[in-house]
């Protein structure tokens, strides 16, 4: 569940801000970085919230930027405190995605298009564990045990009783198709999510086979909102070695306009749901 202090929404938040500061002093980061003889990655990543920020760097940026208000500068040092905080993943020592988690944490809605595996926030156990060790053939069994709790322990998100996130899933029909462990544990996997689609705040379709070509075709990625107006939405895209987050409105946009396109290819809820139970059928056989 949600904390009261997020350290990558905190950092997000943070980077916002400190580029707005920059912008209105008219100033580009390759200026600044000369300025403060850093890189300009460096003012880069500290801007989209990517790095961690120490106040040491607020303060010296606040000095660039001419800021004169003292209670801007302080506000601005909180947050960087603020964001050095650890989040309850971090408890589980170096994950991958934590970036994606602290956001996902925070999120208001997340509507995300998977076309190979259940989404991680619908996933049951043995699954996970099935889809972690054939993904990472080479993890010990101790570290597929922590992805595993992650993945658990995001779930709560979804579970809470005040305050859930809001899912919208579109699966493409090769997740229900697709044998990851047994069949035991595909028909109890997607018995699981026929179950969570009757929640009120989880919406399920499924994407058949004969859509053909569909704006989904290129792969996997996710769409979080949030409830702070100063926070944009994010679009995830998951990779092999790095993950991708893009947050220009002209980008969010197009992944939204194609996500709307999928859901009406996609069957409707009811259909949805009876795809998914008759294909749990068929692993009973």
């Amino acid at each position: 569940m949600a904390s009261s202090v997020n350290p990558t929404v905190r950092r997000r938040r943070l980077g916002q801000e400190l580029r707005r500061l920059r912008e209105l002093k008219g100033m580009t980061a390759e200026e600044v970085a000369e300025r403060l003889l850093v890189s300009q990655s460096k003012i880069s990543r500290l801007e989209n919230g990517r790095r961690s920020i120490s106040q040491r760097d607020v303060r010296d940026l606040c000095g660039v930027y001419e800021v004169e208000d003292q209670r801007i500068v302080d506000s601005l040092m909180q947050m960087a405190k603020d964001s050095r905080q650890q989040g309850w993943w971090h408890a589980f020592g170096d994950i991958p995605y934590s970036v994606y988690i602290g956001l996902e944490t925070d999120a208001e809605s997340l509507r995300t298009y998977e076309p190979q595996i259940i989404t991680g926030l619908l996933q049951t156990r043995p699954y996970a564990e099935a889809l972690i060790q054939g993904a990472l053939p080479e993890t010990s069994v101790a570290d597929v045990e922590k992805r595993v709790q992650v993945r658990i322990r995001r779930q709560e998100r979804i579970s809470a009783d005040h305050n859930p996130l809001r899912l919208w899933v579109v699966l493409d029909e090769a997740c229900l198709r697709r044998t990851v462990g047994s069949r035991q544990v595909m028909r109890e996997q997607l018995e699981h999510v026929a179950e969570m689609s009757q929640r009120p705040h989880i919406t399920v379709q499924v994407l058949p086979f004969d859509v053909g070509a569909h704006p989904g075709i290129n792969g996997q990625y996710s769409i979080l909102e949030f409830a702070d107006t100063a926070d944009s939405s994010v679009v995830y895209i998951e990779g092999v070695t790095s993950d991708l987050y893009l947050e220009k409105a002209p980008d969010v946009q197009k992944y939204t306009v194609m996500y709307e396109h999928l859901r009406a290819q996609a069957l409707n809820v009811e259909q949805s749901r009876q795809r998914i139970e008759d294909v749990a059928k068929e692993y009973a056989r």
